[in-house]
């Protein structure tokens, strides 16, 4: 016979109590999972809008960043640290050529630049064209960023302006010139008159002669004075050794000193070079042991140097013992047509400082009342281009 089991009603009003409150949690428990997804939904839209907003604004700041630098009269290079361009502006392309992107630094500067020319800060490109070249560090990376800048246009009208501030100088002075010049012209005339006297032997022939030519030589040098100064130097540019140019300074200098004269030459700087026009840094040179000469008197000591400052640049100086430059003239000694000689011109160390200028180059002295003087010449060595060279390394 079967028997039927019955659940007290007690146990089912329990466990229907108990099913209604698992329920009543699950349905909490998913509303709050629909309002979390809700605001996570929200959320993440926010994110997504902010996120196109800052990539619009990138692509805005990236297309003006790039509308800038092409336009940008100046070239911008953008170098990383394998020596490599990654960027280069239209002005960059026209002063080097193209192509830029992707070619190795190094390789632009020799195809682009002259490697034996230099000025001062400045290069020059192969067209002629003169380049200031400034670098920058990449933040946060290696590499450079390389501004070049055309200013053959400033250098122009550097040295226009200089030429007529020489040229002006020169017409304030030329009642002065034209006395100096007139003095050797007419003693040179007078001798030449003696000539034509009846039964002049042969012995005053010869020494009016050399007189003349003595009065011609002098008045040669003041007028390449006058042209070395009214030009500042020379253009042409050659290969200049340096042991050799002391070498010919000194067999030029030998003849005009006297028996007394002691003269001693150190050149120290065996294998250096500079460049630049050979017979304007001799006549320089020359002009230095001339003053030095009429500093010393009878019985002078010159010494004739050269020596290395560094590797890329020289001092050529001329030495004396003479009584010194008085220190209530040392600030003028350089002053065009300024002389304390009544025979002189005042253009020798004028002269000296405009050829050192030049030659990218300056002029200095050292001198002591009663112990002497040493006036030298500071030139950049040739072939001096160590521009942007730390990016390839």
């Amino acid at each position: 016979m079967n028997q039927t089991s019955t659940v007290p009603e007690e146990d089912l009003t329990d466990a229907f109590r108990v099913f209604n409150d698992l329920s009543e949690q699950l349905i909490d428990s998913f509303t709050v999972l629909e309002n979390r997804v809700a605001t996570l939904s929200a959320e993440l839209a926010a994110t997504r809008e902010a996120r196109r907003r800052e990539a619009a604004k990138s692509a805005q700041l990236t297309d003006r960043l790039a509308k800038l630098l092409a336009a940008l009269p100046g070239g911008v290079i953008v170098v990383d640290g394998a020596g490599c361009v990654q960027e280069a502006n239209p002005a960059a392309g026209e002063l080097l050529g193209e192509p830029l992107r992707g070619e190795i630094w190094r390789d632009v500067i020799g195809r682009a630049f002259q490697s034996d020319t230099a000025a001062g800060p400045d290069v020059y490109l192969h067209d002629g064209r003169a380049v200031s070249i400034s670098t920058c560090p990449m933040a946060g990376e290696p590499g450079q960023i390389l501004l070049l800048q055309d200013v053959s246009e400033t250098h122009q009208l550097h040295e226009r302006l200089a030429r007529h501030k020489r040229l002006s100088a020169m017409g304030e002075m030329a009642a002065s010139l034209a006395h100096q010049i007139r003095t050797p012209l007419s003693t040179a005339l007078l001798y030449v008159s003696h000539l034509a006297r009846p039964n002049i032997d042969s012995g005053d022939v010869t020494m009016i002669t050399e007189r003349i030519r003595d009065r011609l030589g002098h008045l040669d040098s003041l007028v390449r004075d006058m042209l070395v100064f009214a030009r500042g130097g020379s253009s042409e540019s050659a290969e200049i050794d340096v042991s050799e140019l002391m070498q010919d300074l000194r067999d030029a200098a030998e003849p005009m000193l006297g028996a007394d004269f002691e003269l001693d030459l150190q050149p120290e700087v065996a294998g250096r070079a500079v460049r630049g026009n050979r017979d304007a840094l001799l006549g320089a040179l020359q002009n230095l042991v001339v003053n030095a000469i009429q500093a010393c008197g009878a019985g002078g000591r010159i010494e004739i140097r050269a020596t290395a400052i560094s590797d890329e640049e020289v001092a050529l100086l001329v030495c004396d013992n003479g009584p010194g430059i008085p220190e209530d003239i040392q600030d003028r000694i350089f002053e065009p047509f300024f002389t304390t000689r009544g025979a002189g011109t005042g253009l020798g160390l004028a002269v000296v400082q405009a050829v050192a200028h030049a030659h990218q180059g300056s002029v200095w002295f050292e001198s002591t009342p009663g112990g002497g003087s040493s006036i030298g010449l500071c030139l950049p060595t040739s072939g001096r281009a160590g521009f942007g060279t730390s990016v390839t390394q």
